[in-house]
């Protein structure tokens, strides 16, 4: 005990720059022992990671073994050099597992970090040189959203934690799922939003809006129909604000061939003309 409250002690102004820890492939706890996981033992505070090698991949299972990250970089690079062509093919092998779990989660290191965690139970999960505040609620994993994108999104609290691939959730303090990164006018309910969340809706109460304002016909469009729709729109709305003179005598023709003033562009193009856009 004495010995991990001195290397706490070493370790705590290293907070400020982050800490070095070596992950192993057989558990979501098995961390390679360094300085920096005392202070982890002597708070009680569980460390995870989830970056494990399927056993249901037992060539990947056999190269990777019991050892760290730090290892198995070590053995890649002497097995690539190797001249066993046993040794070279599990480098390779190695080599890949790496090279395909680089999002460093693996679906079965995901299944084992939920049965692992506790429920209500407060963590670090570490991915990625990321140290995150992890929780699990009724079943399910959570992520403390603490980027600086989020800091005015005050129903921002939680992220999902079920995916691989990042295809996450966001959710409130109470683990509702929150909708403030795209909700319309009214979501909020009885209670005003600040002015800085507003801000952040502005584009999409924009669009809505022009949406609501473009007539029925326009929906099922696509791009290209959609905007010549809106050209000859504007176009028509441009005419009406010019008005054409009463049906008098005019010494310029509607069809005269040639001499018509240069403001003078009212009739209508036809079909067959570019529409620009």
């Amino acid at each position: 005990y004495p010995q991990n409250v001195d290397d706490a002690m070493t370790v705590l102004p290293k907070l400020a720059t982050g800490l070095d820890v070596n992950v192993r492939f057989t558990g979501v706890s098995d961390f390679e022992y360094t300085p920096e996981c005392s202070i982890f033992d002597l708070l009680g505070i569980p460390l995870y990671h989830g970056w494990l090698v399927d056993p249901q991949s037992p060539e990947a299972v056999s190269a990777v073994g019991k050892l760290s990250y730090n290892q198995l970089v070590e053995k890649i690079i002497t097995c690539k050099h190797s001249s066993d062509t046993n040794l070279v093919t599990e480098g390779l092998i190695a080599e890949q597992f790496l090279e395909t779990t680089a999002a460093q989660l693996t679906y079965h290191g995901l299944c084992e970090l939920t049965a692992a965690a506790k429920e209500g139970e407060l963590g670090v999960f570490f991915r990625n040189n990321h140290f995150s505040t992890m929780t699990k609620h009724k079943s399910h994993l959570y992520l403390l959203v603490t980027d600086q994108g989020f800091l005015q999104e005050e129903q921002v609290v939680w992220e999902s934690l079920h995916n691989v691939d990042g295809d996450s959730c966001f959710c409130d303090s109470d683990f509702h799922l929150s909708h403030s990164l795209g909700k319309g006018p009214g979501a909020e309910g009885g209670s005003a939003s600040p002015e800085k969340q507003r801000q952040v809706d502005q584009d999409y109460l924009i669009a809505l809006s022009l949406q609501q304002q473009q007539p029925q016909g326009t929906l099922g469009l696509s791009d290209l129909e959609l905007a010549q729709q809106l050209q000859q729109e504007e176009y028509q709305q441009q005419q009406g604000a010019q008005p054409v003179p009463a049906r008098a005598p005019s010494p310029q023709g509607r069809g005269a061939p040639s001499g018509r003033p240069a403001g003078e562009r009212r009739r209508p193009k036809p079909e067959s003309d570019c529409v620009l856009l």
